[in-house]
């Protein structure tokens, strides 16, 4: 079987990579967009809300949902490399239910899930980047560690769910910064 080339990949191919904060999304994805400018590059719905509040809190992380997804639900004229889903921002939710913070109503949570669902379902590639002690990404106490964990976790359980996941290849993605961009690539050039 020949491989097939990244600029070969189907013109709508749609890639997520999630991860926590701090935890190398940016970085991966710039290194990534610099040798293929092909791809159309969507960064961290936080940079397109005002985000005013001291402190995260349900109602961001719900907005930064439908940020996620309704970007992800619009056509492509190519490919697509988005820097989170809306999954990541069910995990910030349910992590705040973890550490016992205030979180949203439970049906302002099932339709978060609903749209994130239907979201995914047209993602063809979701990159996890796990937190892992071999290749610590060092963050202050200014970034909630406790919040940055407890997400890390609730990601990964959610990626286990087919339902949320929709068809899209799960690939978890862990080393230095080179293997990572090489570990994508290869992810990319398989999905084609």
């Amino acid at each position: 079987m020949v491989p097939i080339s990244l600029v070969e990949q189907e013109v709508a191919l749609r890639a997520v990579v999630s991860g926590t904060h701090g935890s190398g999304k940016s970085t991966l994805i710039g290194d990534f967009a610099m040798s293929h400018r092909e791809w159309e590059v969507l960064p961290d719905p936080f940079e397109d809300i005002d985000a005013a509040a001291a402190e995260p809190d349900a109602a961001l992380f719900l907005r930064q949902l439908r940020i996620a997804a309704e970007r992800l639900l619009e056509p492509a004229t190519g490919p697509v490399i988005a820097e989170r889903g809306p999954l990541d921002f069910l995990a910030y939710l349910d992590a705040l239910d973890a550490l016992g913070r205030r979180s949203s109503a439970p049906e302002l949570l099932e339709r978060g899930r609903r749209l994130t669902a239907r979201a995914m379902d047209g993602v063809d590639l979701l990159i996890l980047l796990p937190l892992t002690a071999t290749d610590p990404i060092e963050v202050g106490a200014e970034e909630d560690p406790e919040l940055r964990e407890a997400m890390d976790l609730a990601l990964l359980e959610l990626a286990d769910d087919p339902d949320l996941t929709g068809g899209a290849r799960v690939v978890e993605i862990t080393g230095d910064r080179a293997r990572r961009l090489r570990r994508l690539e290869d992810a990319i050039e398989n999905s084609g």
